[in-house]
């Protein structure tokens, strides 16, 4: 289940989502295609958040570093497409400057609830996902009733499902919490406090965004989608059309 797209692009250029994406890249492109098994281990042991070493003192650049760092061509290409989804809106409502400060924020939040049951692991945590969580709640609050075209691909059955954005996010945090308590800290190779402390940062940090729109009455006003035309996707020429924006 991936989703591609929502319903309503932002109608303004999201310069702040755009240059995550290609800094995010750019890194990778940086130390990945060209390094082994062992160099990748130092790297990571180096620029990634291990919980130990910085909880010893060392290593404080590594909250930061972390997040632009990747463990391969689909954990990039995954968090960049959900990046691309559900920043723009966002980044439309909280201005170029404050998506960038909230964008940060939520990962160091992530990072956070990540070293919390575990502070001594010397495993190190790489990926934007953390942060990105915090994307994901933020949209979550804002735009609760947004379509998002989910392709569904299972064994030969290949279709895309609009459902809305309280479906597909609320389903992921769920699976994230099972998946969180299920699996051993230094076993799964996924970083799901990340995901769920960044979430939970996500949507707290956007209930001033939400007040200040009118809470309430901005749902209501809104009816939980952005406030944006409905993009036109024309299905005769793809069976995934590509999104237009205005």
């Amino acid at each position: 289940m991936f989703p591609i797209r929502d319903h309503n692009p932002s109608g303004r250029t999201p310069f702040v989502t755009i240059a995550l994406i290609l800094v995010n890249g750019l890194v990778f492109l940086a130390y990945f295609p060209s390094s082994g098994d062992l160099e990748l281990q130092r790297f990571y042991m180096t620029w990634g958040l291990v919980p130990g070493r910085v909880l010893s003192g060392d290593g404080s650049v590594t909250l930061l570093t972390h997040m632009f760092l990747h463990g391969g061509w689909m954990h990039l290409a995954g968090n960049m497409l959900f990046l691309w989804i559900y920043g723009d809106n966002l980044e439309e409502e909280m201005g170029h400057v404050g998506f960038l400060l909230f964008y940060l924020a939520a990962g160091l939040a992530a990072a956070g609830l990540q070293i919390a049951p575990d502070p001594g692991s010397g495993v190190p945590m790489v990926g934007a996902s953390g942060a990105i969580a915090g994307v994901m709640g933020g949209y979550l609050l804002l735009f609760p009733k947004a379509k998002v075209d989910v392709l569904f691909i299972i064994v030969i059955f290949i279709r895309v499902i609009a459902l809305p954005a309280w479906v597909i996010l609320g389903l992921w945090l769920v699976l994230q919490v099972v998946s969180g308590f299920a699996t051993p800290m230094d076993g799964g190779g996924v970083a799901y406090f990340a995901h769920i402390g960044g979430f939970i940062a996500g949507l707290i940090l956007t209930v001033p965004v939400w007040k200040k729109r009118g809470a309430w009455a901005y749902w209501q006003r809104t009816e939980g989608h952005p406030p944006h035309p409905v993009a036109s996707y024309p299905l005769e020429k793809t069976k995934i059309p590509r999104v237009g924006r205005d």
